[in-house]
């Protein structure tokens, strides 16, 4: 268990760097000119790093679930904390799908300095649920959930 922590932990670690880099040093920039390519370049160069780190995050964090509650059926049981923890991630997992998905297909197509703000309000809410994962799980493993 101890080297899927690890791994998730790295996997985190570029994920939620890698969104608050986007968010506190690209972004305002970017919306203050207007510059869309500062957004495409830094969206090029991270998602070859960002989206493996997700999937080793969602793979890691999977499997650890599963050890640590096998019954799926019991995923959502918000009266245990184990179950807790699990469901919240989930969610926050399902939130940052629904995002993506949202600005892969309708904003990023058409991305333009007219409509770069769309994008921040899809960035923003990204990095913020990112920090919410690691919160949950740093809860958990301090027991702050029980």
């Amino acid at each position: 268990m101890g080297t899927l922590l690890l791994l998730h932990f790295i996997g985190a670690t570029i994920w939620v760097g890698g969104h608050l880099i986007l968010s506190i040093a690209v972004l305002p920039n970017a919306l203050k000119h207007k510059d869309v390519d500062a957004i495409r370049n830094f969206e090029n160069k991270f998602e070859k790093i960002g989206i493996p780190a997700l999937l080793l995050q969602i793979g890691t964090g999977m499997y650890m679930a599963y050890s640590y509650l096998p019954d799926f059926s019991l995923w959502f049981d918000f009266s245990n904390p184990v179950s807790k923890v699990i469901s919240y991630k989930i969610i926050l997992l399902a939130a940052t799908f629904l995002l993506a998905i949202d600005a892969r297909l309708r904003i990023i197509p058409k991305l333009s300095k007219d409509n770069l703000s769309s994008l921040a309000l899809h960035i923003i809410p990204v990095t913020l649920i990112s920090l919410l994962f690691v919160f949950v799980g740093l809860a958990f493993r301090t027991g702050w959930l029980y």
